[in-house]
């Protein structure tokens, strides 16, 4: 059996951690040596070169990558991002928030960037962190970090190992979220089809994003079939406008779904005061006018008598469609409808831009057919991608597990087949 011996992480590099460049994102330059950060390396692997930041000039030797050099990073949330440098990234340089270790001719780098994976590597900078504004690791703490590494051979066996298997885990992972992102697509052209064209001939509707519809079914215009209104924002350094009894939604509280709870709440005198804040009623559909990433175009139907901010508009409906028939339609085509958004910087979407919508719809008993499939269907799809996440969030216990098991020697990587391996390894 291998004799492991227990050993800090700096006996087994060149320098006991360099820090980065510290450098201010002023002086990032559109080609030059590319600067790894801390964002870069978060999710395990490298961001893409176009998702990139570069520096201008050759840096110091001692801030030069070289292939088979680990990089943690110090800080964020939480510490211990780590990163094993390729010889596809060598001659880039690297933040000052990240450290660089470099391992010894003797030892196996993939071999040290599995330990600093590892549940114990981990579970020493989560429990040694020193809290201040963000959490902070530095390189001395990291240095000293102690754990157990077997000989040169087989800390490649171990690694070879642990490259395949993780690999393996990875592909499955993907092939989970790939299958999540299918029945979203898939559950989304169901919609269209449901609010859009229905079941038998087509006829041109006159809109571009939206160029069919069911031929006996009628457009209406949202300005005749619902009542529109917007909120507004209360001085925000007044404290005697929040925390009241009336919600107030903003568009981060539109999801896509029942709007149950809200972040914030306003008071009497907010409403007195602001002539544009008004109650909406309960059911009233909420389209999110604007905000980040994908936000803007995101629709709710209010589960509670609220107000809204700026950023949102309510629908309640006066006329011949149903909010949650106009629900799922504004969903289907919520890529056409954001595609409509004006100004200058980031467009957005106005009261007045959905006002001029036209949905087509057939008469309001077959649109109570059609909201009752559409909730099946997506009570379904929801069970479906539930129980992929649950796998997603399995394998990468798994992958932990393993990872772990493999480099504190719980397991003899050389007999084991990795896909049977069960003792020491919680799954």
């Amino acid at each position: 059996m291998t004799f492991w011996s227990k050993v800090r992480l700096k006996n087994l590099c060149v320098d006991a951690g360099q820090y980065g460049l510290n450098i201010s994102a002023e002086n990032y330059v559109e080609t030059g040596v590319r600067l790894l950060r801390t964002t870069d390396i978060s999710s395990g692997t490298l961001t893409t070169t176009e998702e990139g930041v570069f520096v201008s000039g050759l840096p110091e030797a001692r801030f030069t990558l070289e292939a088979g050099d680990l990089l943690l990073s110090r800080s964020g949330t939480p510490p211990g991002q780590s990163y094993l440098v390729r010889a596809a990234d060598a001659g880039a340089t690297f933040a000052g928030y990240l450290v660089r270790f470099r391992p010894l001719s003797s030892v196996e780098p993939r071999f040290l960037a599995y330990v600093a994976r590892s549940e114990p590597f981990q579970h020493t900078i989560r429990s040694e962190s020193v809290a201040s504004t963000i959490q902070n690791f530095n390189a001395e703490r990291y240095a000293n970090i102690e754990f157990r590494v077997p000989d040169s051979v087989e800390q490649c066996r171990i690694a070879d190992f642990l490259d395949a298997e993780t690999a393996r885990i990875d592909e499955m992972r993907h092939c989970s979220q790939r299958q999540v992102e299918l029945l979203g697509y898939r559950f989304k052209e169901f919609m269209r089809q449901e609010t859009t064209v229905g079941q038998g001939p087509t006829t041109e509707t006159g809109v571009p994003w939206m160029p069919m519809m069911h031929h006996r079914w009628q457009l209406h215009k949202v300005s005749q079939e619902f009542r529109t209104a917007s909120g507004t924002t209360p001085t925000s350094s007044d404290t005697s406008y929040f925390g009241g009894p009336y919600p107030w939604v903003n568009s981060t509280d539109v999801r896509d779904g029942l709007i149950r709870q809200v972040e914030k709440s306003v008071t009497k005198k907010a409403l007195l005061d602001f002539s544009a804040l008004k109650v909406h009623p309960a059911g009233a559909l909420v389209v999110a006018l604007y905000g980040q990433g994908t936000t803007k175009g995101r629709v709710g139907i209010l589960g509670m008598d609220s107000c809204l901010n700026q950023a949102c508009c309510a629908l309640v409906p006066v006329g011949r469609i149903s909010t949650e028939y106009a629900y799922y339609w504004f969903r289907a085509h919520k890529d056409g409808i954001v595609a409509q958004a004006v100004g200058a910087g980031q467009p957005n979407l106005s009261q007045e831009l959905v006002r001029q919508l036209r949905i087509p719809a057939p008469n309001v008993a077959m649109q109570l057919q059609i909201t009752s499939r559409l909730r099946d269907v997506e009570r379904s799809t929801l069970a479906q991608v539930s129980q992929l996440e649950r796998r997603g969030a399995l394998l990468a216990e798994r992958r932990q597990a393993l990872i772990t098991a493999a480099v504190t020697g719980q397991f003899d990587v050389s007999t084991a087949s990795g896909r049977n391996v069960t003792d020491g390894v919680t799954a």
